[in-house]
């Protein structure tokens, strides 16, 4: 059962044709005219009659309708333009300033295997609660129709998508954030044999609507439908909604060949000249931005797309062509390529939950700069001191404010980002917020070992997510995002990572990554990092060097350490910076019950899942046995030396 069908009842082409004909005016049909293929006409046909807009919008990505989404979007106040030129603020509801992730649900019928981690609902349920909260929710609107592609054009893992959407600001985020490819579209999707749909309306945009507000995503007809939401998150369902159809293939149709993963994708300088690529997993809110822009070059901030091409290589694109960032932290000492983009002038940003002051500049947590003394903000009018019912002093802006951009703009963006080949990956990273128990940086030993060191990330929750707050297990920083059974994905991860088609001199190096950890988990009494951000530039230039053999290493029950030499000969050479021996062993000590703990806490959240494959469990017991009986020789914390005498 298809909702868009079931309700829309259009079912062939000269339907779609006669319906556009009725709907359009001139200007808008002679634009629709181009395009050809059947079922992407049928398609927006009956998203059509489902919302009833009273007009319809077709987005070619020329300069003329990219300007008149702008326009819309400011005469409709879902954005307002600010001093700067070029930058706009929109402002969500104050209740949904992240993914609504109690109210979105996998359409599936019974039988159908689906993430233990999300809600699911069955299709006739489904159908009636699209009908019931969709049917003529565009009335008095404009629906906007975006053809994108989420990846280059040509390459073999890029998705074609449609996007429509009542939401100017949606369709003027997508700008910034794909590729328009209207022209292309026909053939891309007669080339792929399928294409992906979105059917978005924020309806009348109430704070009494949002308990009612849902995200829906079928899985069988590669359709999200969101209703009653701005969040981007939420709506802009050509990134995290058409992320999991993504993962979908790759772990069902073109599993151990394929990956969709919620990674950056960065280059890493070495010797000569070379550049290394690197792509890593991190929960959203856990600097998976800062970490992509702490390499040389810059492809992506949040997804990729991998696969195995024909020389043995794993190749990598980023779906995106732009960036939907959390601001806060980010400043000129941290991110200062970041930073010009946003505080000088000749750019196009939308802002999203900052603070606005009186002169209409935007304003965030950890900007370091001087912090006006009122303003406008993501709950209304905002001064210095106020506070909420509870008496809590209401932050400048939200932890999880936005800044949209396309990557062009930043002075470190590597033009390989638009080459359908992809770049050839070699690191493979993940990470978390993780306060107290791993090391910066530490290396798998094996392609096995490292796609455990995915399958265990902890994190400390962030507001990306309305209502979720402590510690959580965040698997490959994926798991909100895999539709299917677990242990299927998990499944694909070890046979795309072991496939024999990878040639040796491409054998992945898989690293644990984390520049989170503080005094207090090594002895002090401070939450401060136990480091800086920018160290991770040293900890990538170290994988960078590991990777081609350059560098040394301590074997350790958990992967292989970097040797202090090598470090500190990087931090001065890297970031200039001195990096006394006393700082290593507080960073490299192995604190063995913390670690055992963290193995133990997998185990039995992994027990707990259906088909979860006896690799993980081996894994786990090997190192377990050897991090007890290392603690049994030398003691619950364990300093470098004690691997360097070793040797």
């Amino acid at each position: 059962m298809d909702p868009l069908h079931t309700l829309g009842k259009i079912s062939s082409p000269d339907q779609a044709l006669n319906l556009f004909a009725s709907k359009l005016d001139r200007t808008q049909l002679a634009k629709i005219a181009k395009i050809k293929h059947p079922n992407v006409l049928i398609r927006i046909a009956n998203a059509i009659v489902l919302c009833r807009p009273s007009k319809v919008f077709i987005n070619t990505g020329s300069e003329e309708d990219k300007d008149a989404i702008r326009k819309i979007s400011i005469e409709k106040g879902e954005e307002r333009a600010l001093a700067m030129d070029g930058h706009t603020i929109h402002f969500d509801l104050a209740r949904e300033q992240g993914r609504i992730v109690d109210r979105t649900y996998y359409i599936a019928e019974p039988e159908d295997l689906v993430s233990s981690l999300a809600n699911r609902m069955p299709p006739e349920q489904a159908v009636k609660e699209i009908e019931s909260n969709m049917s003529g929710i565009m009335e008095d609107l404009t629906m906007i129709v975006g053809f994108y592609m989420r990846g280059p054009v040509g390459s073999p893992v890029s998705n074609p998508a449609l996007e429509l959407t009542s939401s100017a600001y949606i369709s003027h985020s997508a700008e910034l954030l794909y590729r328009n490819t209207f022209n292309d579209f026909d053939h891309e999707v007669e080339q792929k044999g399928y294409f992906f749909t979105n059917v978005h309306s924020e309806g009348l945009n109430r704070t009494e609507d949002l308990p009612h507000a849902r995200v829906f995503m079928d899985r069988k007809y590669q359709t999200t439908y969101a209703w009653k939401c701005t969040y981007a998150g939420n709506t802009l369902l050509l990134k995290k909604g058409n992320h999991r159809f993504a993962v979908d293939k790759a772990v069902y149709r073109d599993r151990g060949r394929e990956l969709s993963e919620h990674m950056f994708i960065t280059g890493i300088s070495g010797p000569d000249g070379r550049t290394t690529w690197c792509a890593g997993a991190a929960p959203s809110g856990c600097g998976k931005t800062t970490t992509a822009m702490a390499g040389n070059v810059f492809i992506g901030d949040d997804l990729a797309q991998m696969w195995i091409a024909q020389d043995g290589s794993i190749r990598t694109v980023n779906p995106e062509n732009g960036i939907f960032g959390i601001v806060e932290g980010v400043n000129a000492e941290g991110d200062p390529l970041l930073m010009k983009v946003l505080r000088q002038p000749g750019y196009e940003v939308i802002w999203s939950n900052v603070l606005v002051d009186e002169k209409s500049k935007p304003h965030w947590i950890g900007n370091m700069e001087p912090a006006p003394e009122k303003g406008i903000n993501f709950q209304g009018e905002w001064y210095q001191g106020k506070t909420n019912e509870k008496a809590e002093p209401i932050p400048i802006s939200h932890p999880n404010s936005r800044y949209t951009l396309a990557s062009k703009n930043l002075d470190n963006y590597s033009p390989e980002a638009a080459n359908p080949k992809g770049v050839v990956t070699r690191i493979f990273t993940y990470s978390g917020r993780d306060e107290d128990t791993m090391p910066p940086v530490w290396v798998a030993k094996t392609p096995d070992a490292g796609v455990v060191i995915g399958a265990c990330i902890v994190s400390a929750t962030t507001a990306t997510e309305v209502g979720v707050t402590g510690i959580k297990r965040a698997p490959w920083a994926n798991a909100p995002f895999i539709p299917g059974a677990l242990g299927d994905y998990m499944d694909a991860q070890f046979k795309f990572f072991n496939n024999p088609d990878i040639s040796k001199p491409f054998k992945p190096v898989m690293a644990g990554l984390n520049y989170f950890l503080t005094h207090r988990a090594r002895g002090g009494d401070s939450d401060k990092l136990l480091g800086e951000k920018r160290d991770v530039k040293v900890w990538l230039a170290w994988l960078e060097r590991y990777a081609h053999n350059e560098v040394e290493y301590l074997p350790t029950p958990i992967g292989n350490l970097p040797a202090y030499n090598d470090l500190a000969r990087l931090f001065k050479q890297i970031i200039d910076k001195d990096y006394p021996r006393s700082l290593y062993d507080m960073q490299f000590a192995l604190y063995t019950v913390k670690i055992i703990q963290r193995i133990e806490l997998q185990e039995k959240a992994y027990a707990k899942e259906k088909n979860i494959p006896e690799k993980l469990f081996e894994i786990l017991t090997a190192q377990k046995t050897a991090l007890l009986d290392l603690k049994e020789k030398a003691g619950n914390v364990i300093i470098p030396d004690y691997f360097e005498n070793l040797h």
